[in-house]
């Protein structure tokens, strides 16, 4: 009898420590969780490649946004991603295509990053992913009033197709992916001012050969973005043109000025794209020429963007005048190499990882 007396007692406290044990795990798992402090006071989110997103100091892109605007920006760019899926077997569980921007798109419209936040990319140069996508997944982005989408580079470094005749809104294309990305976050947050940025002029120093020369198997890149642009005005969706009449690409050493590879943008470079976004977004709403219009103007009464930032935009540095300085007076030297992007291509990065 008190051996049986025992043995139940002994049942009963390994139940009761069971029971404890699987409440703190769903303490753990999804109250605290769900009880995670949001970033409530992020108002910019920008998501890319590693043009934007490469580094992430003081000296980035979003940091100086930031500084410029006076807002609170979140880098939520990530090297190597692109805008459409890229899977030729459209495999759905195919890691890399879980970061990209239509995953992304989904996981805004979803209110749930867990897909995204379950990749392990095993890349040079992606430790900081697991970092920016918990960030992201704590945005609420009911309250983000701007978005910055700049991709293109990575889809054309894999010969992504343009289009689909059949199926406008197919995420493994360029243009279709744009559009689903597009009606995901209108759909999610309707009034979230959506922003497109192009792809930039690039260079591949291996090969000698230029964006407009260099054809991976889809096109050259002017092809992606003549699409990015025609799919802008079809959407009704802002765009800024940083590839067309942005960096100078005269001679073959004008590299130099504003990347640091060909590609990757330098410490000038990447003053140049902040003061180009953050004069964007200081223009006046009733200011700012509309894309549908600008692609129905006579190209040749197009206005270039150094022509276009000579408005009135506030107290900031015009980037008319910052172009037309010599390039020893700037303040940052186009030449210069950043220490943290020389750091992760000594690292062992692949050079053409967008």
């Amino acid at each position: 009898m008190d051996k049986g007396s025992g043995r139940r007692r002994r049942q009963i406290a390994y139940g009761a420590a069971a029971l404890a044990c699987f409440g703190l795990l769903w303490w753990g798992t999804f109250w605290k969780a769900g009880s995670a402090p949001r970033r409530q006071d992020v108002r910019i989110v920008t998501f890319g490649d590693s043009v934007l997103g490469e580094c992430r100091d003081a000296t980035s892109v979003t940091a100086q946004l930031q500084e410029l605007t006076g807002v609170p920006v979140y880098n939520g760019n990530l090297g190597g991603t692109c805008f459409c899926r890229i899977d030729r077997e459209r495999r759905l569980s195919y890691t890399k295509d879980c970061l990209n921007m239509t995953a992304l798109a989904a996981a805004i419209q979803a209110g749930d990053f867990r897909v995204p936040r379950s990749a392990r990319i095993r890349e040079n140069a992606t430790e900081y992913f697991p970092e920016t996508l918990e960030g992201l997944s704590e945005i609420d982005f009911s309250r983000v009033e701007t978005v910055f989408l700049e991709y293109g580079l990575n889809d054309y470094h894999a010969g992504a197709p343009i289009q689909n005749e059949e199926d406008p809104y197919d995420e493994y294309t360029f243009s279709g992916a744009i559009r689903s990305v597009v009606r995901r976050l209108r759909e999610a947050c309707p009034g979230l001012r959506i922003i497109l940025v192009t792809p930039t002029y690039t260079w591949y120093r291996d090969e000698r050969l230029t964006c407009e020369e260099y054809d991976p198997g889809g096109g050259t890149l002017d092809l992606y973005v003549e699409a990015e642009l025609q799919t802008a005005a079809e959407l009704g969706v802002e765009l800024i043109d940083v590839y067309h009449d942005f960096y100078p690409h005269d001679t073959w050493e004008d590299w130099q000025r504003y990347t640091r590879d060909g590609m990757h943008p330098n410490e000038a470079g990447r003053e140049l794209l902040a003061r180009t976004l953050a004069a964007y977004l200081q223009e006046e709403p009733g200011s700012q020429p509309h894309l549908a219009g600008y692609l129905q103007e006579d190209p040749g009464s197009q206005p270039h963007l150094a022509a276009y930032l000579q408005e009135d935009s506030g107290s900031q540095p015009h980037l008319a005048a910052y172009l037309q300085e010599e390039p020893e007076s700037q303040s940052r030297l186009a030449a210069e190499e950043d220490r943290t992007c020389d750091r992760l291509e000594k690292g062992g990065r692949k050079e053409r990882i967008g």
